[in-house]
This record gives C-alpha cells, sequence and structure tokens, in this order.
C-alpha cells in the first residue's frame, strides 16, 4: 500500500477526471493485492486480517498526513468545506473500485468462504483472495477517511494509542453496541432487491463469519452481500461501495465536528477566564447537577482541566480527587473570591448548554451562582 495518500482531487480543478480518478484506484488496488497475498487463510478465518490492515493502513499515513499536509493543499479553506470534498472525493473511489471488484467476483465466491476451515493456513483460495482485495481496498479507505476527518477538524489522534485507535474504528466502521451489520446492508440496496438481500442474509453464506472477532464479522458481512445475489453483483457493488463510504464519512464528520466544538468552547472559557480555578469547580458543580454526566459534559471538563493546565499552569488536585461534589464548598470559594466574577457567571451557563437545552438543576444552580455573585 502506498505511503501517502494520492488524491486526484488534490489538483486545482473542481472536478477530479474520472481516468485521474480511476489509475489512483487502480493504484491503490494493486498495492492492496500485495497485501492480500500476504495474506493466510487462517488470517481471514480468524480476523487478524483486520488487525494487521490497520496497522499497515495507518502506520505511514498518519506520518505524512497531518494538520499541515491539508494547509498546504486547501490554504485558507474552512474545515467543513474541506471535509465534503474529501467525503465526496472518497465515496468516488470507492464506487469505482466496486466496479473494477465485481467484474471478477462469482457466485463460488461466498461458498469458498465457508470452506476456509480446511484450507491450508497458507493458502488462500483465489476466489476469496479476489473478495478481500475488495473489502480491504473498502476498510482503508474509511480508516484513512475518518482519521482525515479528524486531522481537519484538529482533534487529536494518536493511532498508536490503543484507545484512540478503537475511537477511530468505532467511528469510521459506525460500530455500535448490539447493532447488526446487515440492518445497515438492508437500508443501503434499493427497495426492489432488499427481498432477495434478507434471503440472502437468512442463509448459511456466513456461518464461518460467526466466529470472526466483532470487526471483522461486521466488514465481512457488509462486503459479502455483493457478491452472493446474482445479476445485481456490479450495480450493487457500486452502490453499497458508496453508500457505506459516504456513511462512513457523515459519522466521522458529525463525531469530530461535534468533538471540535467542545475543544473549541473549552479553549474559549480558558482564554477568558481570570479565575481559571474557581471556573473548573463551578463546571463541576453545573454539570453535576445531574445525575448522569453526558459525553460532550465529559469531554469539556477533560479539556477544560488541560488547557487550565497547560496555559495558567493550575493543577487542583482537591478537584481530582473529589467523588461527590458539595454545593457549599463551591460556594465558600465563590464568596471567598473579591471581585467581579461574571466571567465565572458566563463560563458556568456556556458549560450547562453543551450537551443540549439547560434543565431545572442545571438552571437552579446557575440562579445560586448569580446570586452570590450578585451578593459578593
Amino acid at each position: 500500500m502506498t505511503d501517502a495518500p494520492t488524491h486526484a482531487a488534490d489538483t486545482d480543478t473542481d472536478e477530479a477526471d474520472d481516468s485521474a480518478d480511476r489509475k489512483v484506484v487502480e493504484q491503490e488496488q494493486a498495492a492492496i493485492k500485495d497485501f492480500v497475498k500476504g495474506l493466510s487463510a487462517d488470517d481471514i478465518k480468524s480476523g487478524n486480517w483486520f488487525t494487521k490492515l490497520a496497522a499497515h493502513a495507518m502506520n505511514s499515513y498518519t506520518e505524512k498526513v497531518d494538520w499541515q499536509y491539508f494547509q498546504d493543499r486547501y490554504a485558507g479553506v474552512p474545515a467543513d468545506a474541506v471535509v465534503d470534498q474529501r467525503i465526496k472525493m472518497a465515496a468516488r473511489y470507492a464506487a469505482l473500485e466496486g466496479g473494477l471488484s465485481a467484474g471478477a467476483y462469482t457466485a463460488t465466491v461466498a461458498a469458498t468462504i465457508g470452506s476456509l476451515g480446511g484450507a491450508s493456513a497458507a493458502t488462500v483460495p483465489a476466489a476469496v483472495a479476489t473478495m478481500m482485495v475488495d473489502v480491504a481496498f473498502i476498510t482503508q479507505l474509511q480508516l484513512r477517511l475518518a482519521y482525515d476527518v479528524s486531522v481537519l477538524y484538529r482533534v487529536p489522534l494518536d493511532v498508536n494509542d490503543p484507545e484512540d485507535l478503537w475511537k477511530l474504528i468505532r467511528v469510521a466502521f459506525t460500530i455500535k453496541s448490539g447493532e447488526a451489520a446487515n440492518k445497515t446492508v438492508v437500508k443501503a440496496v434499493p427497495a426492489l432487491v432488499r427481498p432477495l438481500v434478507k434471503r440472502f442474509y437468512s442463509g448459511s453464506v456466513l456461518t464461518a463469519g460467526k466466529a470472526l472477532p466483532v470487526v471483522g464479522k461486521h466488514l465481512l458481512q457488509r462486503n459479502v452481500i455483493k457478491i452472493g445475489i446474482p445479476l445485481v453483483g456490479v450495480p450493487l457493488a457500486v452502490l453499497l461501495n458508496r453508500y457505506t463510504t459516504l456513511l462512513a464519512g457523515r459519522h466521522a464528520r458529525a463525531v469530530f465536528r461535534n468533538e471540535a466544538r467542545v475543544i473549541e468552547l473549552a479553549e474559549a472559557l480558558s482564554g477568558r477566564s481570570r479565575h481559571p480555578q474557581l471556573m473548573l469547580w463551578v463546571a463541576w458543580l453545573v454539570i453535576r447537577a445531574n445525575t448522569k454526566i453526558a459525553d460532550d459534559e465529559a469531554l469539556l471538563m477533560r479539556h477544560l482541566v488541560r488547557l487550565v493546565r497547560e496555559r495558567h499552569e493550575v493543577v487542583d488536585e482537591q478537584l481530582a480527587h473529589v467523588v461527590d461534589i458539595n454545593p457549599d464548598e463551591v460556594w465558600r470559594r465563590v464568596e471567598a473570591e473579591p471581585g467581579d466574577l461574571d466571567d465565572v457567571v458566563d463560563a458556568a451557563e456556556l458549560v450547562a448548554t453543551v450537551d443540549g437545552d439547560v434543565d431545572s438543576r442545571e438552571k437552579a444552580v446557575l440562579a445560586e451562582l448569580r446570586e452570590r455573585c450578585r451578593r459578593g
């Protein structure tokens, strides 16, 4: 696989030429074929192919693709506009690759998947290798697309960190707990074809897939449908590749754009705070007004603590050890601060809105804070 991305859409033209796009896809496909040649039947059966691909696809890529990489190509263009273009470009590549791969598919491929258990560990049948080129191409494309989106929104991800890598995988493949991959596939295809898809999934073609790890099973289910339905293989492969890539890109945009929004808020609150330590206590009191902590609230607090430490050199060990925050302790700190506390009140009001509408308990805390600040 190539070490750095080569994109026809990185040129100055508004629309990448079809032949240029096809050339890029064919080059990447050739590199993927070399990767698949190194897989054994056990790699595919066990799902280890995905582990190898994730490392192979991302390590060298992330060394060269950073925010500056995109600045050099899209200088001055807002992140939203660039992300939209990257998603569309990836969807074009996915559709092109689907058409190229589907022409080589036969009905024997699905049946061959089930026979992998009896194959030599060093031998992958040609039919399965054909399928794996398609699966690996789309998997790599969507992983890199999600990473591109995170970089463009300046959300830091370290693919060498297991937690960050798993986050990238979940975002790229829209993996949610309890989600059945076939539900996504059925929604992707035209209504006319859906009865065929449902019948295909009710059969025994994917029996071998049940033994794969979660991600491998998810990806196998999503892709093998393209090769098991007669007559609609090529158009369905094009449609599914394009659809799942658009889905991955839009999901990555929603997740990372929201995280960028929260980080931006944390930077603003930290930057203009005159009482950074007090702000942290008040922010946590507002967040803990409810028994449940929303993901956006936890994310905001994490970045607030980091930014206050970096910008104001404030590390509050006492707050870090708090289990149940005592409002009286916060009010004591509020009343001990001299001068105008409008910056603290403004911060608290913004913290309350980070996860949506302000509820009654948060409103009560804000009202108490305003009253005490006025008295001060």
